[in-house]
């Protein structure tokens, strides 16, 4: 007999009283191992899961050491957040402080860099030690709007016992990731809390549209920068004869001459003045060119064996090293790409686009959107992906890291092929 997941948004906004105390049951009967008549919501298990797992005590409100304020400072300084926090501020502040919530920005590594909202609020945080410099990863503080939409990669509202730690269970909270918009990378979640009695149904969309906005505005900085790039860089490749191009400090494309636009360049990890190797060039020379690179093409091809190395041995972070004779590159993976390289691995032999988008999404008709990302990857793998069918080159030696527990292997995952790849590991 399946028992149905609770809608909590529905039976808060009718008696937020009588849905703590069912979520509390539920939680309870979980955390016992016994079976409740109604099911917590999937990414709310999937999170329980997960502490249970990690040996997160439900009992035990542990708090991480603070960062001192001059880390505070420097990572506000360092990451991409700084630049949409107006944004946020403007979309999210005025409101949740008129509804007795405040407003936490926190990093892709869940510390928290800025709170701001009602001052009565702030005062409930700081006694749970939702302070600034705090570390609201999952593993640490249990399931919440900050750690677990990090996880999830998707945006959560995590109301009253649906929080995995005991002290917790008296607020709710509303969490969206912000990631980059040039690679898919979480630079940050944005995060709604108050106490319990001033949750709302529509908090978490309103959360998330403000996250998108963010989003946005990153996309348009990006095109700003590379406008300006290109602006300095036109009258250097006009001088130019043969292939070259110049790009970003991450690699993407401002101009090119001599050869077909691509959109990004997997550049080194520590890119520096020289010759080098590129997958979507070969061997070719990097100059600094006022915020960026110009890459000039060089006649001669690389040679020798390629070792492509897919790193899938950690929950939260995914990558493809590739090593060669003339060096070695490693490129970090958006949830979707990890999953895509992973069934390549698993398929030698390849994989067209209606095998992958049944891999996928169990649907095979989604073929145009399985085409769209592996366009993506292969700006970065460039000829080491072949198409028709997709698949690693047949010269590349291919190795793949999995994780120490087969639960972990791309645990974001739905894909009905990854689902099947975990179940049967587990059985081994």
């Amino acid at each position: 007999m399946m028992r149905s997941s609770i809608n909590v948004t529905q039976l808060a906004a009718v008696d937020a009283t009588r849905a703590a105390r069912v979520l509390s049951e539920v939680r309870d009967a979980a955390l016992a191992a016994q079976r409740a008549d109604l099911a917590p919501r999937p990414v709310i298990e999937e999170s329980w899961g997960r502490m249970l797992r990690g040996g997160v005590d439900p009992d035990h409100d542990f708090r991480s050491g603070l960062l001192p304020p001059e880390e505070i400072r420097r990572r506000r300084e360092e990451t991409p957040l700084r630049h949409v926090l107006p944004v946020l501020r403007e979309g999210l502040v005025s409101v949740a402080d008129a509804a007795h919530h405040i407003m936490v920005v926190a990093d892709a590594e869940g510390r928290v860099l800025w709170r701001e909202g009602s001052p009565a609020v702030l005062r409930k945080a700081d006694a749970l030690g939702f302070l600034l410099g705090a570390d609201w990863r999952e593993e640490v503080v249990g399931t919440n709007g900050v750690g677990t939409p990090a996880v999830a990669r998707r945006p959560v509202q995590v109301f009253a016992a649906e929080h995995f730690v005991r002290s917790h269970a008296a607020w709710t909270c509303a969490g969206a990731p912000i990631t980059d918009p040039r690679d898919g990378r979480l630079i940050g979640v944005v995060d709604v809390s108050g106490p319990l009695e001033t949750m709302h149904p529509a908090t978490l969309a309103w959360v998330d549209s403000v996250a998108k906005l963010a989003e946005a505005r990153l996309r348009e900085l990006h095109l700003n920068t590379l406008e300006r790039l290109r602006a300095v860089a036109a009258p250097t490749l006009a001088r130019l004869n043969g292939r070259a191009l110049v790009v970003d400090r991450d690699g993407w494309t401002a101009a090119v001459t001599g050869m077909p636009y691509t959109g990004r360049i997997a550049l080194p990890k520590s890119p520096s003045t020289g010759r080098r190797w590129l997958p979507a060039l070969g061997v070719c020379t990097l100059e600094p060119l006022a915020d960026g690179w110009l890459l000039r093409a060089a006649d001669e091809p690389s040679s020798g064996g390629t070792r492509i190395v897919l790193d899938l041995g950690q929950p939260r972070r995914r990558s493809v090293k590739v090593s060669g004779s003339a060096g070695s590159w490693t490129h970090e993976l958006s949830p979707r790409h990890g999953e895509l390289l992973f069934l390549l691995a698993e398929h030698r032999a390849g994989r067209s686009a209606a095998q992958l988008a049944q891999d996928m999404f169990g649907d095979p008709a989604r073929r145009v959107t399985v085409r769209a990302e592996l366009s993506r990857v292969r700006r970065y793998l460039g000829g080491f992906l072949e198409h028709r069918p997709y698949r690693f080159c047949e010269q590349a030696e291919i190795d793949v890291v999995l994780p120490a527990d087969p639960r972990d292997l791309l645990p974001h995952s739905t894909a009905p092929a990854v689902l099947r790849a975990r179940a049967a590991a587990a059985m081994h």
